[in-house]
């Protein structure tokens, strides 16, 4: 479910105007995969993929400037909001004990995004592929016979202000046996950019489940 997402491309001369509150974003169900390789007992590497899409509709009261193109006021707009995270962790479990992990490590991430907005017979799109470092923590905490507790993230903030992201799962996850956990939980993402080609920052919250299988 989207929070904010407030866009202003280029940030100079751009206008500033929201996906979530001048247009409508609707809740829409999303997936991502993990592959985890234990290197051995403390020191792990995981590649994931979480694609991101959404769609927004509506009208703003004012003119909106976007990338070469502005679109009268009051006009029919549809925003496409896309950014797909592909990313390599490496990661250091420096407290292992029965019922509690915890570990800190580096996701190197490849960001895919777009921002594209159509009406009145015009259409503009942004498109942004970089680079990410991230900073990725993980514990788990087994509570219980068959159940755990679960916070894996990744985050960073650039300095001055100039970006961040933040990608954050608290979840509970059920031991069916000793080759599937169930997971349920909720997850934060969040983050953007302050630069002079873009401003964007989002918000987005998931209701997440998923299921752990161990081979």
């Amino acid at each position: 479910m989207p929070g904010y997402n407030d866009v202003r491309i280029p940030n100079e001369t751009g206008t500033l105007f929201s996906l979530t509150e001048e247009l409508e974003t609707d809740p829409k169900p999303f997936f991502r995969t993990k592959v985890t390789y234990p290197i051995n007992d403390r020191h792990s590497l995981t590649i994931l993929a979480a694609p991101l899409r959404l769609h927004a509709e509506g009208q703003a009261n004012r003119p909106v400037k976007f990338e070469e193109e502005e679109f009268p006021a009051n006009t029919s707009l549809t925003a496409k909001y896309r950014f797909d995270s592909y990313r390599l962790t490496y990661r250091y479990d420096f407290h292992r004990s029965e019922n509690l992990q915890s570990g800190i490590g580096f996701t190197a991430k490849i960001r895919d995004a777009s921002i594209s907005l159509e009406g009145d017979d015009k259409k503009a799109e942004k498109k942004n592929t970089g680079f990410v470092p991230l900073i990725n923590f993980r514990l788990h905490w087994t509570f219980a016979k068959k159940l755990s507790l679960v916070l894996d993230g990744d985050a960073l903030a650039a300095p001055q202000g100039q970006g961040r992201a933040e990608d954050v799962l608290l979840a509970v996850q059920y031991n069916m046996n000793k080759n599937i956990d169930l997971k349920l939980g909720y997850r934060i993402l969040e983050g953007g950019a302050d630069v002079d080609e873009v401003y964007n920052f989002t918000l987005i919250h998931y209701l997440v489940f998923g299921a752990v299988v161990s081979l």
